[in-house]
């Protein structure tokens, strides 16, 4: 059984690598086409962020359309072929169940389509500042209505009340497992948002989140939802091949939202959650680094942590390269995703 799905997660995983990577010219043709370019925001009130990425004004955004678009036709082609054809080799390669993958795609694509419009108001420099899409109170409020439908999903349709604490087992928590699950989405979309600032770092950080819970998902049985991480992956590598620096688009709010929110959801589905500040130790880092420093500028009278934040900004004002803040990211993440799962293989054993 385990043999079966090794292959299936590789052949999937890498078919969509392969489509992602052929559509891409399309994906990019149209959206240079019709200008939908990022805007650069340079109101005054971030003269660093303004003066470092000058020069990105106009690369197309929405690029995360690959991502989701590719996940969403191999499900849906997959459980279409498998219906219609009385082939056992397209039932095979389904991965869409109810029980495993239909919540994620489900939050993926909503999700999906509320970024794209976030995006669509950034490149007609309408939304906050004058650019840049919704503001973060309206983010924020979405993210909780996404995460309260998946909430009330895992608690009345698939009953699920077990939070897990790693060495310590299963706990039951009864309606509290509702604020948790919203709490841990909402994080984790947030800080997902806030890593996607520099060419490739969101997209090398969630390639590394997704293969570790996609090994988690296998070893916990759930191995369609591991197939369906690996698509992810398939399709994340694609993106990532024209997004390193200098970017020929970016993800954009579209792949951002989506993943962030999707990556949360796999977290709770393999009831291992409490991994994610390893597996998306960056994404933590990203997220806490931009409250610090409004907490401080509140608190201290408009005096900064950070020369600016998120964190990458930081560094890029100390003078790092961008390519040097990402790959030193991406060895960040990776050695802190190992851990996690380290953490998680002797949890299982314990």
């Amino acid at each position: 059984m385990q043999d079966f799905y090794i292959i299936k997660i590789i052949l999937l995983s890498t078919s969509a690598f392969i489509f992602a990577g052929l559509i891409t010219p399309l994906l990019s043709n149209f959206l240079y086409k019709y200008h939908l370019g990022k805007k650069i925001r340079n109101s005054g009130l971030t003269p660093i962020f303004s003066n470092l990425h000058a020069h990105k004004e106009g690369t197309p955004t929405m690029g995360g359309i690959l991502i989701w678009g590719t996940v969403l036709i191999f499900s849906l082609l997959f459980l279409f072929l498998s219906n219609i054809l009385p082939f056992d080799i397209f039932k095979n390669l389904n991965f869409l169940t109810r029980s495993e993958t239909l919540l994620p795609l489900g939050a993926l694509i909503a999700s999906a389509l509320i970024g794209l419009v976030d995006d669509w108001l950034d490149v007609r420099g309408k939304g906050a500042l004058g650019g840049g899409g919704l503001k973060m109170k309206h983010r924020l409020l979405i993210y909780a209505v996404i995460a309260l439908i998946g909430a009330l999903w895992f608690y009345f349709k698939l009953d699920w009340t077990i939070f897990h604490v790693p060495f310590f087992g299963n706990f039951e928590i009864y309606w509290w497992y509702i604020p948790v699950f919203m709490f841990v989405i909402v994080a984790t979309s947030f800080s997902v948002n806030e890593t996607d600032g520099l060419d490739g770092l969101a997209g090398g950080t969630l390639l590394i989140a997704f293969a570790a819970y996609g090994v988690i998902a296998f070893f916990s049985g759930l191995f369609e939802l591991a197939v369906f991480c690996g698509v992810i992956m398939g399709a994340l590598l694609a993106f990532l091949w024209f997004n390193i620096p200098p970017a020929r688009f970016y993800m954009g709010d579209t792949g951002s939202m989506s993943l962030g929110v999707t990556l949360g959801i796999i977290a709770m589905l393999t009831n291992n959650a409490l991994l994610l500040p390893f597996i998306g130790f960056i994404f933590m880092i990203e997220s806490l680094s931009v409250i610090i420093q409004l907490l401080s500028k509140k608190f201290r009278g408009g005096r900064k942590v950070f020369l600016s934040a998120p964190i990458h900004h930081h560094f890029q004002a100390l003078g790092w390269s961008e390519s040097k803040v990402v790959m030193r990211f991406w060895v960040v993440s990776g050695v802190a995703a190992a851990i996690g799962l380290v953490i998680f293989l002797l949890d299982k054993h314990y």
